[in-house]
C-alpha cells in the first residue's frame, strides 16, 4: 500500500517546448565522450592509453581512493583522446566507436543467493557503482558505508524534464532486479516515489512505495528523503535516478553494460520535441538537428533548464542525464524593462508582474538574468519555494563565510545543488546558491568527513 505525500511549497515552470511522447532512433555518433566532470570528487587512475582498443563496458579508468571502482565505456572503439587541463588533470575521455559493437561480458551473480558483499563488487568491478550516489555530499556513494536506506524518485516536476513513466514501459524486469540487489546493501527500505497516476513502479516488489503531488521540486529526491526519512549528521543514504535503475539491472540481469537511454529533447528552439534513443556520452548533434531548430541562437543545455549545464552542438550527452534543452539566448537588453508591467515571464512576486493569475500559461523564456548580480536580500520569497525543515538564505549564508558549525546545524548534509535550483531561479540577488551549496559541501567533506 502506497503512502500519499502532499507538496505545498514550490513552483511549477511551465514551459514551450515539451518532448511529445513518439520514440526515434537517434543517428549513431561517431565519437562517445565521458565528462570527468560528471564524477564529482573522483580522481581517475587511467587503466588504458590512448590509441588503445576498448570493448563496450571494458574499465577505463578507476577511481584513486578506491581500486576497486571501475569507470567503462558506454561503447566499443578506439580511446582516440585524452583531454586535459591544469597540471594535467583528465578532462575528457573520447571513444571512435566500431562500427559494430562488441560488448565486455561479465558473469553474473545468482540474485537468489548472492550476498550483499558479492552484489557490491560485482557492480565496482562492472561500471554499475557510479549510478549510485550518496547523501551526504551528493558524490559516488563510498562502498564502504552501508546505508540507512534507498531512495529513487520515478516522478519528474522539473521544466520539460523527461517523463519517468514513459520512459520507463517495458522495464519491468530490469527494474526488478536491481532492486532485489540493492535490498541486500541496506538494513533498511528502499523508498520509490511516484505521481497520482499508474506507474511502473506500482508493481514491483520489495519496495515502499509513495505517491507524491504538489509543485516543483516534489519531484527532486531531496524533497522527498527530506519527507520520508531525513539525514542526520552521521547517517548515510543512497539514491538512483529510474533510468540508472534500469541499466544497474540490465547488468545483473545479462551481464553487458548497456550505455543506451531515451532522451527527451526539449525547448521553445525545437522544431520537433521529442524522445530518442541513443548512449551516454554521444553527440548531441547526432539527434538535435533530426528534430530542427527555428533560432540561430540558442542556449544548449544538457539537462534541464534548471540543473543542467552550458553545452554546445560539438558537446555530448552526459553521464546522468536523460533531457537535452535548447531555449532562446537571452543576450539582448531590455529598455526600462524594471519599471513595467510584465506580462511574458515568471515571477513569484506580484509586484507589476501577472504570472501569478495564469498558472497553467506556458511560456517562452529565454537565458537573460532580468539584473544583475548583488548582495542578498531578505526578501522571504525563498521560503515560498523551498519545501524543506530548512532555513534556505541562513544555509546559503553559512556556506558563504564557511562556518562549518552553522553548516552542520542548518541541515547541508541533508542538501544537494539540486535543491536549490528554484530559490536561484527566483532569486532577485542573481546568487549562484547551487555553485553555493556545491562548495559548502565540498569543504564540509574535506574537514570533516
Amino acid at each position: 500500500m502506497s503512502k500519499d505525500i502532499r507538496i505545498r511549497k514550490g513552483l511549477n515552470i511551465n514551459l514551450v517546448g515539451a518532448a511529445k511522447q513518439t520514440v526515434s532512433k537517434a543517428v549513431t555518433s561517431n565519437v562517445y565522450a565521458l565528462n570527468l566532470d560528471d564524477f564529482h570528487g573522483i580522481t581517475p587512475k587511467m587503466l588504458i592509453k590512448q590509441g588503445e582498443e576498448v570493448k563496450a563496458g571494458e574499465p577505463l579508468f578507476y577511481n584513486k581512493n578506491n581500486e576497486e571502482m571501475h569507470f567503462v565505456s558506454p561503447v566499443s572503439g578506439e580511446l582516440v583522446e585524452i583531454v586535459r587541463g591544469a597540471r594535467r588533470k583528465i578532462l575528457t575521455l573520447k571513444i571512435l566507436a566500431d562500427k559494430e559493437q562488441n560488448y565486455m561480458i561479465n558473469k553474473v551473480p545468482d540474485l537468489d543467493t548472492a550476498d550483499g558483499e558479492a552484489i557490491k563488487s560485482y557492480l565496482l568491478q562492472c561500471g554499475g557503482w557510479p549510478f549510485i550516489k550518496q547523501r551526504p555530499y551528493d558524490v559516488i556513494a563510498d562502498p564502504s558505508v552501508t546505508p540507512k536506506a534507498i531512495f529513487v524518485s520515478g516522478y519528474a516536476t522539473a521544466p520539460l524534464a523527461a517523463d519517468t513513466d514513459f520512459i520507463l514501459k517495458g522495464k519491468e524486469q530490469e527494474i526488478q532486479a536491481a532492486v532485489m540487489a540493492l535490498s541486500k546493501l541496506t538494513p533498511g527500505k528502499i523508498h520509490v516515489t511516484v505521481g497520482t497516476g499508474r506507474s511502473p513502479f506500482n508493481d514491483i516488489k520489495g519496495i515502499e512505495l509513495h505517491k507524491i503531488s504538489g509543485p516543483h521540486p516534489a519531484g527532486l529526491v531531496g524533497t522527498q528523503i527530506n519527507r520520508i526519512d531525513p539525514v542526520n549528521k552521521g547517517e548515510t543514504v543512497w539514491t538512483l535516478s529510474p533510468q540508472d535503475l534500469v541499466m544497474v539491472g540490465e547488468l545483473l540481469l545479462t551481464g553487458k553494460f548497456n550505455a543506451e537511454r531515451i532522451v527527451a529533447l526539449a525547448g521553445s528552439v525545437i522544431k520537433e520535441p521529442k524522445y530518442y534513443t541513443t548512449k551516454i556520452g554521444a553527440e548531441i548533434s547526432t539527434f538535435l538537428y533530426a528534430s530542427g531548430v527555428n533560432e540561430d541562437r540558442f542556449r544548449l543545455i544538457n539537462g534541464d533548464v534548471l540543473t543542467g549545464t552550458k553545452t554546445n552542438t560539438e558537446g555530448h550527452l552526459g553521464f546522468y542525464n536523460n533531457t537535452v534543452t535548447a531555449i532562446p539566448e537571452g543576450d539582448d537588453y531590455e529598455f526600462f524593462g524594471w519599471n513595467k508591467p510584465v506580462f511574458n515571464k515568471i515571477s513569484t512576486t506580484r509586484a507589476l508582474t501577472f504570472s501569478w493569475l495564469m498558472p497553467k500559461k506556458k511560456y517562452d523564456l529565454d537565458t537573460n538574468t532580468n539584473g544583475e548580480h548583488r548582495a542578498f536580500v531578505v526578501t522571504g520569497q525563498y521560503e515560498q519555494v523551498f519545501p524543506m525543515d530548512i532555513y534556505p538564505l541562513q544555509l546559503l549564508k553559512a556556506c558563504m563565510v564557511k562556518d562549518l558549525d552553522e553548516m552542520e546545524q542548518l541541515g547541508l548534509y541533508e542538501v544537494a545543488p539540486e535543491d536549490f535550483s528554484l530559490t536561484e531561479f527566483i532569486c532577485i540577488s542573481k546568487q549562484p546558491h547551487q555553485q553555493i551549496i556545491r562548495e559548502g559541501l565540498d569543504l564540509l567533506q574535506k574537514e570533516l568527513g
